[in-house]
């Protein structure tokens, strides 16, 4: 007997929220979105990503970090205040709830680098704090950074997203975008740091599909002091997009046709100069290409885009209302937030989809 389809085997669930004027909405409407995809998860990892959320710090570099010991926390604890002055720093608020059980320590520091290490590094803020996140992922067992951006934060964990959205109380904080994801892990392990999003700096990735070429991706990004050690394929995205769009300076289309490039026999029927820039793109970068089925949502603190792969092997629907802007893995989980959209399209297989905040929110 054939055993009765248990999974939709295009899985997990990914959704976003943005309002472009900067209005921030409580968690409530996200995890309502998740709630509609419930079966596209298994429990094995739920998270949400939340921009605005600390506009009392907007300056401040916020690190939320995640424990497995006490004496992994004073050891970061040691690291943090010989690098950084610390404006704040706290335990995570969460409620104990049935569905949640073992939590890691969950805390969160309010930083800005020492002047004096960054002329002594010769460094910029940015790569300060990308080099101690990689360092204490790396050297301090039972260390994990969950997000280490400005005004925004990584709230994820072990748990249906719903049940981790409940768990860190999300309906209590305001966010102008919203990020969320939903597991179903295939061949990489369900555990508290493995969960989407993930992250570095501002920017954040949710993904559902499987990149195979994770390996050569990750070789790659480790020349550029990039280390990938949360066991899941999904960490290259986030560290590619910050070497391509902070680090290089590639606008953001460009640094989409590296990891969804064209297809050598399109490249061939280019023009003349579109083709130099794509062929010059795969021998640069082609080593960041992103094989295999996915679709991604990337947020920053100014915008969220959409991107499918090449021959779109996993589902991804924008929908539009007035100011505010959604992307998820199915339409009805916006139509349960939004049911009167001005505008819904599945997105195209390799463009990308980007919705900007106005400008002088983020200023």
């Amino acid at each position: 007997m054939i055993p009765a389809l248990e999974h939709i085997p295009s899985g997990c669930a990914a959704a976003g929220i943005m309002n472009k004027s900067g209005i921030r909405i409580s968690g409530d409407a996200i995890m309502d979105m998740m709630s509609v995809m419930h079966s596209r998860s298994n429990g094995l990892g739920g998270g949400f990503a939340a921009y605005g959320i600390y506009p009392e710090t907007p300056d401040n570099y916020c690190l939320h970090i995640m424990f497995d010991t006490e004496s992994a926390k004073r050891e970061v604890d040691s690291l943090i205040e010989e690098n950084f002055i610390v404006e704040r720093q706290e335990k995570i608020p969460t409620k104990i709830i049935k569905e949640i059980k073992d939590p890691p320590l969950l805390w969160r520091y309010f930083v800005l680098p020492k002047p004096e290490k960054l002329v002594a590094k010769n460094m910029h803020a940015d790569d300060f704090v990308v080099k101690l996140v990689m360092l204490i992922n790396t050297r301090i067992p039972g260390s994990y950074v969950n997000s280490s951006g400005k005004n925004m934060g990584v709230f994820k964990g072990v748990g249906y997203p719903e049940d981790i959205g409940r768990f860190f109380m999300l309906e209590k904080y305001g966010a102008y975008i919203w990020t969320a994801h939903g597991r179903f892990p295939t061949n990489t392990p369900g555990w508290w740091a493995g969960a989407h999003p993930f992250s570095i700096l501002d920017w954040t990735v949710v993904h559902n599909g499987e990149i195979s070429s994770y390996g050569i991706n990750k070789r790659f990004l480790e020349t550029y002091g990039y280390e990938c050690v949360l066991l899941t394929d999904t960490e290259v995205i986030a560290y590619t997009f910050d070497l391509l769009v902070r680090k290089h300076g590639l606008p953001l289309d460009i640094a989409c046709n590296v990891v969804a490039s064209k297809f050598w026999k399109d490249i061939e029927l280019m023009p003349e100069e579109e083709k130099k820039l794509h062929t010059a793109l795969r021998m640069t970068y082609g080593n960041l290409l992103l094989n295999g089925p996915f679709a991604i949502i990337v947020a920053t603190n100014n915008y969220m885009m959409g991107l499918n792969d090449r021959i779109k092997l996993r589902p991804l629907v924008y929908g539009k209302k007035g100011e505010f802007s959604y992307l998820a893995s199915e339409e009805s989980s916006i139509r349960k937030v939004e049911s009167n959209l001005d505008d819904v399209y599945s997105l195209v297989a390799g463009k990308p989809l980007k919705v900007e905040v106005s400008k002088d929110v983020c200023a």
